[in-house]
């Protein structure tokens, strides 16, 4: 029973109107995010080396510090336990190796949980001892 025989069905109507804005509003977020990844980007042009390979190597002189902060220099235990006695040990040291070789690199190996003091009094030994050259040696995690 149809009692609506005289009268037309509208068709449903899209309104496109708010789907153009709503494009719209879509599109100038797109430009404004992409316009501003340009300048978050830093252009860096890293050096270039060009060095030959050294001729002659550095004398080294290992200094080993444990946790329970004793000191070894090239292996070897010494019983030094301030930075004046140590600074006479790497003087030792240095001249067991060969006073012909001038400024030895003083290589610190210090375990990770050794006391910062027991480093330092290895930094302040080099120091007395006249050698400018000092470095850490550093094992990598494994983990990337």
């Amino acid at each position: 029973m149809d009692f609506r025989k005289g009268t037309r069905r509208d068709d449903p109507e899209i309104n496109l109107i708010p789907f153009i804005d709503v494009l719209l509003v879509i599109l100038i977020f797109l430009m404004v995010t992409t316009t501003y990844s340009k300048f978050t980007a830093l252009q860096i042009s890293l050096p270039t080396a060009d060095a030959e390979k050294a001729v002659e190597q550095p004398m080294e002189i290992n200094v080993g510090v444990t946790a329970q902060g004793q000191y070894a220099i090239d292996n070897q235990q010494i019983s030094a336990r301030d930075a004046a006695a140590l600074a006479d040990e790497l003087k030792a040291a240095a001249d067991a190796k060969g006073a012909s070789k001038k400024d030895p690199v003083i290589i610190i190996n210090a375990d990770a949980t050794a006391a910062h003091q027991s480093v330092i009094n290895v930094l302040e030994a080099a120091r007395l001892a006249g050698f400018e050259k000092v470095t850490f040696a550093a094992q990598t995690s494994g983990r990337k």
